[in-house]
């Protein structure tokens, strides 16, 4: 009996579950921001989530007044209100043009000055400032894969971006076929990659993570499947990275890039054990990049132990 009694659903079971269903739904578009704009994990993340919660907030200062105001008026002109005014001959009030264009204009200008501010601070070439020299990355947008070149090291990786955390990033970017855009959400800052043409961005992640990157300028039939994880690692495990990154087989010359730039979706992250130098201003300079990687300085000969002519 007891067992049939649990099943039986009392009025205010249902409505505690209509309520929670509610929740629910309207919960459900802030799940999707906790890994996001709204969670930044880099100073660039951070500074533009201010700025937009900021702006956010001025904006409401007019349109929440607005709306209660609407609803007032509405309400207290009311046909059945015997106590409203009724003026037809009504044109102009002093105050009321005061209000209504002093509010305005005090939002522009607050407006106005968080983006002069913030366009000036979060400027994508500007370096970010740091007691450590950042680490060098050349990004180039291809059909429909990211290919990402660590000059210094040596080494290339393809939808898969590998960063120490703590340390910023400065890179330069380009495209090989159309415009794209590179985007990682919590770490901030969208900027366009553009054939012949190379763009700077400084970006920083301060805690290690594995974080989602994408492109987001529509760029093809190959768009959906164009992106890639930024894997921010303890600079001793990028250092372990960067040296085992050496030991892979794939060469990134030219017969290895021509291959990779063929049109290709969804592809695999992987990994170029060397890079030809130059590859990122050839693909710049849009000239087919006949590269080839340094070749190996051979072992000096060993002298012969019979001399010469005996």
């Amino acid at each position: 009996m007891s067992f049939r009694r649990n099943l039986r659903t009392r009025p205010y079971d249902r409505l505690d579950s209509k309520w929670r269903a509610l929740a629910v739904i309207l919960l459900a578009p802030l799940t999707g921001c906790s890994r996001g704009i709204m969670d930044p994990v880099g100073p660039v993340g951070s500074a533009e989530k201010t700025i937009m919660i900021n702006s956010t907030a001025i904006m409401l200062a007019i349109i929440i007044p607005t709306m209660l105001a609407t609803v007032a008026f509405a309400w207290w002109f009311r046909r059945s209100n015997s106590k409203a005014t009724y003026r037809p001959d009504w044109e102009y009030s002093g105050a009321i043009e005061m209000v209504v264009w002093a509010i305005p204009a005090l939002t522009i200008m607050l407006l106005g000055g968080i983006t002069w501010i913030g366009s000036h601070d979060l400027e994508p070439s500007k370096p970010l400032p740091a007691k450590v020299q950042p680490l060098n990355v050349e990004v180039v947008s291809l059909d429909w894969k990211w290919l990402f070149i660590y000059p210094d090291q040596g080494v290339a990786t393809v939808n898969q971006l590998v960063v120490p955390a703590g340390t910023p990033v400065h890179f330069r970017l380009t495209s090989a076929t159309v415009w794209n855009a590179f985007f990682v959400p919590q770490m901030g800052t969208m900027i366009y990659t553009m054939p012949r043409m190379s763009t700077q961005l400084n970006l920083q992640a301060n805690r290690p993570g594995v974080y989602e990157g994408l492109s987001s300028h529509f760029s093809g039939d190959g768009f959906p499947g164009m992106q890639f994880q930024v894997q921010a690692l303890p600079p001793a495990q990028f250092a372990t990275w960067a040296q085992n990154a050496h030991g892979s087989r794939l060469k990134l010359d030219g017969a290895g890039y021509a291959e990779l730039s063929k049109p290709s979706s969804y592809v695999q992250p992987m990994t170029y054990g060397a890079v030809a130098p130059g590859l990122f201003d050839a693909i710049v300079a849009d000239r087919l990049p006949q590269l080839h990687l340094p070749q190996a300085t051979p072992p000096a000969r060993q002298a012969s132990a019979v001399p010469a002519g005996g």
